[in-house]
């Protein structure tokens, strides 16, 4: 399993040319200026659909296609367009080609997203483009053809990310490629760029249907000794820098976030940005690491801290990479085990800890692992830096995500007969990833940009199951029942995403009275053809530290738990009780009101067949690997709400 997850290892994909992926929509002119597009991006009248209570849109910020140096190599020939296309609905060709390089097979979504971002990788981009079009002064050079070889996957692993490493790090980046100081490069890089954008604007929907919704945005992949410590940066409109800041250009988190508050956030043209780092489960405990670049004292610590939260208000907590909610027996964690932390998992079981330190390694199964490879303490983290130095480094929120490596974003079933969108064979024990959920008033760039910022937002495994958090002082025991539940749970308290203030009427008596949590979840109804799965449980998890620095977590069932539910293995059909809806109420008992505490709420499916268990079924082309015991054949599928913090100083 972790085999096929090392940076999006044995995906194959293809798409021909982008002129033959390409439907009846005008093609981006790459030769027009970001300024243009800045102009068109403003152009936009108000959507039809505006609920200020908010509603639920599903959608995908994490995807690559054939611009990216290590998809193109793994045969994915779509472009950014032919992304927005597929996830508008549209079916797009990919897999094998014939031998005028048209794809032999198309793939389409079941259901559309209504929101999405391509995140191609700005390391490389440009060297690749130089490398794969026949008419670029690079294109017949030793590096490009070097480049271009087929891939052999019939050799160790190992072997194999030497070998990828060599050509996107050695071949891409060679002077015969990218010219005298690399400026051969950069001006590829930014036509790239103008497609990217151009392609966002042409799929921005902004008629008053407000049907789908695209953001300008691109990948900054940083890894260091093969340690992931990847950022989606996303952008609110198309005016934005001449150039995405990669990794080649600060190869320091802290170095991104200070351009991007330079060139964006500060620079008074109307830019503005925020980054997501994903796969914090491979990055040795460098994610989450509590480091401030060159600031020494407590003053200029607490600056970089809030310039970090300013730009990173979220995180992505899984994707096909793994999970990043979660492992138990991890380092000064306290606390009963989390019997559902083993939720896709790529590091083995054995893989030591880095305790209080940080490693390298990961992506190449090396290294060691740490709790700050979590999100779940790195919330708590972040609790106990506000204590040290005044502002919480990783107030973060939640999303989910595909990362898929061939133009396909929000694919995510696990009943597609090809398993993996893009894969020529099963892949055994893979998950397909995940998909955002955003709570906004409608569906435009304004509405879910503010919403990813005060991350009212979740993530689930893949299906659309709706949640609904709020933390307050004074919620009654009877919400589930109300009808205005949501009204009730904005009026009297905060949502997802949102920081609790001390108790207004915390003195004499009620100075203990302890915050009460709401969630309800509602089941993802499918379609007729592949119906949803039933809830089987609520969750609400609370993280705190003690005095000698220990983390805290306490799981508690609110709303269902344990019960019959499997699935028949010869139809992948479930089987057993589990509900449509369910709703809890949790006043936490055991609140301390001068104590930090951060809450999040988890909901999990019955068991369901994963892609595995699907292409296993009796009478199918079993293939061989379904005897093996490792393989996994079912999943529980889950969503993980943003937070609720406490902050007794709030």
């Amino acid at each position: 399993m972790w085999v096929l997850g090392v940076a999006g290892l044995l995906l194959f994909a293809g798409c021909g040319t982008w002129t033959s992926c390409s439907s009846d929509r005008p093609e981006p002119p790459a030769t027009e200026t970001v300024a243009r597009v800045d102009q068109a991006s403003t152009k936009r009248v108000a959507c039809a659909h505006h609920q200020p209570e908010r509603q639920v849109f599903w959608g995908e910020l994490h995807v690559h296609t054939g611009i990216s140096m290590d998809a193109w190599m793994y045969g994915t020939r779509p472009r950014p367009a032919d992304a927005y296309r597929f996830a508008r609905g549209e079916s797009i060709g990919i897999g094998v080609q014939d031998a005028s390089g048209r794809p032999l097979r198309t793939v389409q979504l079941e259901r559309p997203l209504d929101f999405a971002a391509v995140t191609d990788h700005a390391q490389g981009a440009g060297a690749t483009s130089l490398c794969t079009r026949p008419e670029s002064p690079a294109y017949d050079t030793a590096s490009c053809r070097s480049y271009r070889a087929p891939l052999d996957f019939d050799r160790p692993l190992g072997e194999i990310v030497k070998d990828i490493r060599r050509r996107t790090e050695v071949d891409l980046a060679s002077p015969e490629v990218c010219g005298p100081n690399g400026m051969q490069c950069r001006s590829a890089l930014g036509e790239i760029w103008r497609e990217t954008i151009d392609a966002a604007e042409i799929w921005n929907d902004t008629s008053d249907a407000c049907e789908f919704t695209t953001f300008v945005a691109y990948e900054y992949t940083a890894t260091p000794e093969q340690t992931k410590v990847h950022r989606n940066v996303i952008f609110r409109n198309a005016t934005v820098p001449a150039l995405p800041i990669s990794y080649e250009d600060e190869p320091e988190a802290i170095g991104l976030w200070r351009e991007l508050r330079r060139q964006c956030l500060d620079a008074g043209t109307g830019c503005d940005a925020l980054a997501i780092p994903h796969n914090a489960n491979l990055s040795n405990g460098n994610v989450f690491t509590i480091e401030y670049g060159d600031a020494t004292s407590i003053e200029e610590q607490a600056a970089a801290a809030r310039l970090r939260a300013r730009i990173e208000p979220l995180v992505e907590i899984q994707q096909q990479k793994g999970d990043s909610e979660c492992r138990n027996g991890m380092w000064n964690v306290l606390g009963a085990t989390d019997e559902l932390c083993g939720f896709e998992k790529m590091r083995a079981p054995d893989t030591p800890d880095c305790q209080d330190g940080k490693g390298f390694g990961a992506l190449a199964n090396q290294g060691c692992i740490s709790r700050r490879d979590f999100a779940r303490y790195a919330l708590v983290e972040g609790l106990m830096e506000a204590e040290r130095i005044g502002v919480n480094s990783f107030p973060v929120g939640f999303i989910a995500a595909t990362d898929g490596h061939d133009g396909t974003p929000g694919a995510v079933e696990e009943w597609r007969r090809d398993q993996i969108i893009g894969a020529p064979s099963p892949a055994p024990g893979r998950n397909p990833g995940g998909i955002a959920a955003v709570w906004a008033e409608e569906n435009s760039r304004e509405s879910l940009f503010e919403a990813l910022r005060r991350r009212e937002t979740y993530g689930t495994s893949g299906p659309r199951i709706q949640v609904r958090l709020f933390g307050g002082w004074d919620y009654p025991a009877e919400m589930c029942g109300n009808p205005e539940l949501v009204a009730k749970g904005y009026a009297g308290g905060v949502p997802m995403g949102g920081t609790l203030p001390r108790n207004p009427a915390a003195s004499g008596e009620a100075a203990g009275a302890a915050p009460t949590l709401v969630v309800s979840a509602l089941r993802d109804q499918g379609t007729a053809e592949h119906p949803g799965g039933l809830l089987q449980r609520i969750q609400i998890v609370k993280g705190w530290y003690d005095d000698e620095g220990r983390i805290h977590q306490q799981v508690v069932d609110v709303a269902g738990g344990p019960n019959d539910a499997d699935v028949d293995p010869n139809t992948c059909m479930p089987r057993g009780s589990g509900a449509d809806s369910q709703c809890g109420v949790w006043t936490d008992p055991d609140f301390d009101p001068n104590r930090s505490a951060v809450y999040y709420a988890r909901v999990v499916e019955n068991p369901s067949c994963r892609q595995t268990g699907w292409a296993c079924m009796p009478g199918s082309e079993r293939p061989a690997w379904c005897d093996l015991p490792s393989v996994e054949m079912t999943v529980q599928e889950r969503a993980w709400t943003s937070p609720i913090w406490y902050d007794p100083k709030n």
